[in-house]
Order: C-alpha cells, then structure tokens, then sequence
C-alpha cells in the first residue's frame, strides 16, 4: 500500500512513518523542513528514515499546488495522512498569517489533489484546541466546537468544516484526528516536557501557567500513531440514515466523513507532570508561577469513547513510562550531539 505522509519530519509524522515502513508500507513523505524549531531534529528523523528503502522524501511546501498536484498525478496514493501545519497556540497570536497560509491553504491544496486523484481515504491531524471555551468535562467529539480560544485551534476547526464539505460533494472519506498533548522521544522542542527538562538540567527557572493548575490529557506518541494506523483502514462509509438532530450526530454525517479523538483518558494536573520528570532526572525545578496566558485553556480530558467503539482501541501508556522513555532519548541525543 502506498502511503504519503506530509509532515514526515515532524514529531508525529516521523514515528507515523517509522511505524509504517516498519510494517512493510511503500511511504512517500512531505515535509518543507521550516525553521519553526530546529531544523538540525528534523534531519535526524530523516536520516532514520532514509534508511528504509521503501521511504522517498520530497522537500517542498503545502502551499505549492502546482507541486502537490504533480506528486498525486504521479504516484497512486491509497492512503494519505495529512500531519504538516504550523504548529503551536502562542506563536499562532502573533503570526497568525503563517497559521491561514499553512494550515487552511495547505489543507485545501491536499483536499483538492484528493479530489483531483481519487485518494481512497485521507485522515488529517485536528487538534484538542478545537474544543476552545467548552467547559464540559471530559471532551467529546459529538460536543460544540464553534468557540475557539486560539488562532490555531480556529484553523484545526477550519479543517475538519473542509473536510466534511468535500466529503460531502465529492464522496473522498476523511478522517479527522484531535490530538491531545502529545509528547515522546524526538518531540519538539517548544513543548512542555522538552522545554521542562532543559531548563531543569540548566538549573533555569520553569513557567508555569495558570499558577500550576492547568490539567492536560498527555498522549504517549506510541498511542497516538497506533490509533492513526488502527484508523487508516477504517473508511467512513456515507451513511443514509443520519440524523442531525440526534445529540451524538456532529462527529459523523451522510457524508463519509468521521471525527475521533485520539488522546489519554485520563487527565494530569501540570504539577503531577512536573514532579514526574523531576523523580526522573533526580533533580527539582526552580519554579515561576504565571496566570493563565491569552490563547490557552485551563483543562483538555479525551473521551475516546468512538475510538474503543471503531477500533478497541484507547491509549494506555502510564505518564511515568512515557516521560522515562522521553527523558532516555533526550538525554542520549543531547549527548551524541
């Protein structure tokens, strides 16, 4: 089967990838390697992945269609899975141009070549920030999501509106994937555990928002991508008996088009997350208390009730053994490099 998955060198499209090729799938990937963070991170992926002979790399932009159009014409996608955005709430509040130009343009010169070239499913990464200001606890994908607090989550819902109306008009099956603070080895350096672990082996101060009692459902990066794949070959089928007055109907549609979360069922207070990487590293943080900033919200909490129901699927990696595991690798890395 042949597999293109953009953002190949980023967090989650690496270890997508890996996993892939691994299970002995042709993997095209995508990735324009931006300076977002460290460009030096990016390449080692790549160079993992480079060792795989069935792994080809295009380096190129979302935002050339001409492009993208090209590499669908040329090559016969049975899946696509569509990981490349800018990332990142607070950087969306101050350039939130590159948020329009990356993640809503690019989607749609994805969703267009789907069109243009009969991709036989396209799964696309949402975000947890589409639940904005809802306050019901824990998130579901059959809740509102029309009240975004950032830019980014704006564009992530943006997406899954697209997704459905070209699910709707031209019968692509797509699949939206909200993801929930995910974090593991290789992740990027503008995340919490990366950011937490250098300051604390620098002896630099930690902030810590929302005077530390923001809750996160941390998604071990293993879940996350074998949700993706239990996911790939379940297509959305159209479904003529839908109903949109039925209170479960926003994650589904007549159209072949789903929404799932694929997140921790369970919900970490910060500090909880803190101390873990503290017992890990032997060490404890100097901390700065700070108010929750513009942007961010106080709690994520995945129901991942659709996901058990579509796949038996539900993340399960403990905290301990996921941050263990992050810790290893960054200390090795940081090492060798």
């Amino acid at each position: 089967m042949n597999v293109l998955v953009t953002g190949s060198a980023g967090f989650i499209g690496f270890h997508l990838c890996k996993k892939l090729l691994e299970q002995g799938y042709d993997v095209w990937g995508f990735d324009n390697l931006n300076s977002y963070y460290e460009v030096s991170l990016k390449l080692g992926r790549l160079k993992i992945l480079s060792n795989y002979k069935s792994f080809r790399f295009i380096k190129a932009d979302l935002k050339d269609k001409d492009c993208i159009q090209n590499l669908f014409k040329d090559n016969a996608f049975d899946r696509v899975v569509h990981l490349a955005a800018q990332a990142g709430v607070k950087h969306s509040i101050k350039h939130p141009e590159e948020y329009i130009e990356s993640n809503i343009l690019g989607f749609f010169n994805i969703l267009e070549a789907c069109r243009n070239y009969k991709t036989g499913h396209l799964l696309y990464a949402s975000s947890s920030s589409v639940y904005g200001l809802n306050s019901s606890l824990p998130f579901s994908v059959n809740q509102n999501v029309d009240h975004p607090a950032s830019i980014y989550g704006a564009t992530k819902k943006t997406n899954e509106l697209l997704a459905h109306s070209y699910s709707y008009l031209f019968g692509i099956p797509t699949t939206g994937l909200r993801f929930f603070t995910v974090y593991g080895p290789w992740g990027r350096p503008d995340m919490a555990l990366y950011i937490f672990t250098k300051a604390i082996l620098e002896g630099m101060p930690i902030k810590i928002y929302n005077n530390g009692e923001s809750k996160r459902s941390f998604t071990y990066i293993d879940d996350i991508v074998r949700g993706i794949i239990e996911l790939l070959h379940k297509i959305p089928q159209q479904n003529s008996v839908w109903n949109d007055t039925v209170i479960d109907a926003s994650s589904y549609s007549s159209a072949p088009y789903r929404i799932y979360n694929i997140g921790n069922d369970k919900t970490y207070k910060l500090m909880d997350f803190i101390e873990i990487i503290e017992n890990k590293l032997g060490l404890k943080a100097e901390k700065e208390f700070l108010p929750l900033p513009l942007g961010d919200i106080e709690a994520t909490y995945a129901d991942v009730t659709e996901l058990m129901k579509a796949t038996g699927f539900a993340p399960s990696t403990s905290l301990e053994e996921g941050i263990s595991n992050s810790i290893d690798w960054y200390l090795d890395f940081y090492k060798a490099n």
